[in-house]
């Protein structure tokens, strides 16, 4: 970056945080000499003896205010597919007024704050008001139909095989930061992109899943390294917020237990980001929180994995006790090229639990096989059992017991028996089958649907095993399920081992799919007359000004009645 560019863009920092109450700017901590990070090719290493934050941060720097990041035409397309995924989830959400969404939104506007003095605006609206509760609605929204893609924390080249899974739930958080730092739509995307990155990658080596910690943790330390870079906060003010977010917001996976889900489910990252981003704005104020919280003895990484490890998973591996100031893991980067996290991740093409996915393509691959089963068949009566073997984590989320009668949708798109048997209910009602034509949608979880008959039928014939090791094995690098129906007249039909589904980074030629699915939620949010104008806001993101930037959530919802369970 040149000093001319450089010099503009301070101002402009300095202009923002003095909007939103902040500090001035300083350049403490920010010197190249203090670098903490190597390169190694397109990569940037942090090892496991360094102080990995203050790393992180110094990467984001590099990454979005030196022009160092130089990531190939691919992943810039990729991220914005799956930044317009993300949206168009997100606003179909708010069109069809589901309940958190709604409620943070709300809250939102009781704090409000024009852009003048630091504003960021809501979705669907011109309406401004305090980031955090702007980017908690925003974030709500879009992770609300758990329909935005998935990431598996699978990186065997490295031997980075944790396999943390998460979601791209926080792409608010880098619309905001370019909207207060009034920078352009190549500024936002690679904000995404980078993002994504810290995201990904620290679910490749730490399994917060494991430790019964909800996977949104690395989301939040992303955020507050992206958010933080953007405002223009020092190296030292990043550390300390990711230390608070750590130290201080470790949200455990009772969201996600019990015999019915909740809005705390869908809302997660939400909460944590909010978190993170009041940290950030904190320590960019002078409150100082924990430093170098990776190798913080008593934060989650060494305290559950060590060096000088305290808790232990029952019929764990044995504790690592060895005495040493690292952290339990080092990070690989992508700074340029093709290698990067988000060319990883993975497309849901409809509302499923992606665990499901491959349950879902073995059922629509034995319908399009076995085409006699959707003939005379609209109650499902020619099938006698529907048996599904899978891997864990998937039996374990998506195959409890208590699943198998869901009375809220929270529920009913983590239950394997209701995805499997409302796919199948309407590949019979329609007599077709495949991915655009039975792909489920807002309205096949709506209350009546959770109560079909056919399909409470149809769930009562689901059998769902696991496969032991032998399907264990092959996660994260596929989703190894099979499916086998026995049909009345005495077949056995069998699907095979199913690895990489459609949207699965790993499968390809699912292209129209999606865009099916984008024009399905395009309607749902903006109706046939709104559609076509949203959509050039959300894409070709690379291309904007930072005044489109700013107006990018600036487009009419086309809000409509939907009986929510």
């Amino acid at each position: 970056m040149s000093s001319t560019l450089l010099a503009r863009k301070t101002g402009l920092l300095a202009g923002a945080r003095l909007r939103l109450g902040l500090a001035p700017l300083t350049t403490q901590g920010q010197t190249a000499a203090t670098r903490l990070f190597s390169t190694s090719g397109d990569h940037v290493i942090l090892p496991a003896d360094s102080n990995q934050v203050v790393g992180l941060a110094e990467y984001a720097k590099a990454f979005l205010e030196e022009g160092k990041a130089n990531p190939s035409d691919a992943v810039l397309k990729r991220t914005n597919l799956f930044f317009t995924d993300a949206m168009l989830c997100g606003v179909s959400a708010l069109a069809l007024k589901t309940n958190a969404p709604t409620v943070l939104r709300k809250d939102a506007m009781g704090y409000p704050l024009d852009r003048q003095n630091g504003g960021v605006p809501l979705i669907g609206t011109s309406e401004t008001a305090h980031p955090e509760k702007v980017i908690a609605a925003n974030c709500a929204s879009t992770r609300e139909w758990d329909s935005n893609g998935t990431n598996f924390g699978y990186n065997p080249k490295l031997g980075h095989t944790a396999g943390e899974f998460g979601h791209p739930d926080f792409f608010p958080v880098a619309v905001a930061s370019a909207q207060l730092a009034n920078q352009d739509g190549k500024y936002a995307l690679l904000s995404m992109l980078l993002l994504e990155e810290i995201r990904c990658r620290l679910g490749e080596v730490f399994s917060l899943k494991s430790y019964k910690i909800d996977h949104v943790v690395h989301g939040a330390i992303a955020s507050a390294v992206v958010y933080g870079t953007a405002l223009g906060a020092t190296v030292e003010q990043i550390e300390s917020a990711v230390g608070m977010t750590v130290a201080h917001y470790v949200p455990f996976r009772a969201i996600r237990a019990g015999k019915q889900l909740s809005d705390s489910k869908g809302s997660s990252s939400a909460i944590s980001t909010e978190a993170a981003i009041m940290a950030v704005r904190r320590s960019m104020n002078g409150f100082r929180g924990p430093k170098d919280i990776f190798r913080n003895p008593e934060a989650i990484f060494r305290l559950f994995e060590g060096p000088g490890q305290m808790l232990q998973k029952v019929n764990g591996a044995a504790p690592n006790l060895e005495e040493k100031d690292e952290a339990p893991f080092y990070l690989s980067l992508g700074m340029a090229g093709d290698d990067f996290a988000v060319m990883g991740e993975h497309f849901k093409l409809g509302l499923y639990e992606h665990q499901s996915a491959g349950a879902i393509q073995g059922l629509l691959n034995l319908l399009e096989q076995n085409p006699d089963l959707m003939s005379e068949n609209v109650e499902g009566q020619k099938i006698k059992k529907i048996a599904i073997t899978a891997y864990e984590p998937a039996f374990g989320i998506i195959g409890d017991p208590a699943k198998k009668n869901p009375t809220t949708r929270q529920s009913a798109d983590h239950s394997m028996a209701y995805i499997i048997s409302t796919l199948l209910r309407k590949a019979l009602e329609s007599g077709k089958s495949g991915w655009k034509t039975s792909m489920l949608m807002p309205e096949d979880y709506s209350a009546e649907s959770l109560y079909h008959p056919v399909t409470r039928s149809l769930m009562e014939k689901v059998e769902f095993k696991w496969g032991g090791p032998e399907y264990d094995e092959k996660y994260p690098d596929g989703i190894p399920t099979s499916m086998v129906v026995a049909t009345e007249d005495g077949r056995e039909l069998e699907s095979g081992l199913i690895m990489y589904p459609k949207g699965h980074a790993r499968s390809s030629d699912f292209e129209d799919i999606l865009e099916h699915k984008f024009d399905l939620m395009g309607t749902l949010a903006f109706g046939e007359a709104g559609k076509a104008e949203a959509m050039a806001k959300l894409t070709n993101l690379g291309e904007k000004s930072a005044q489109e930037v700013k107006d990018i959530f600036d487009f009419k919802i086309d809000y409509k009645d939907y009986n929510d369970a």
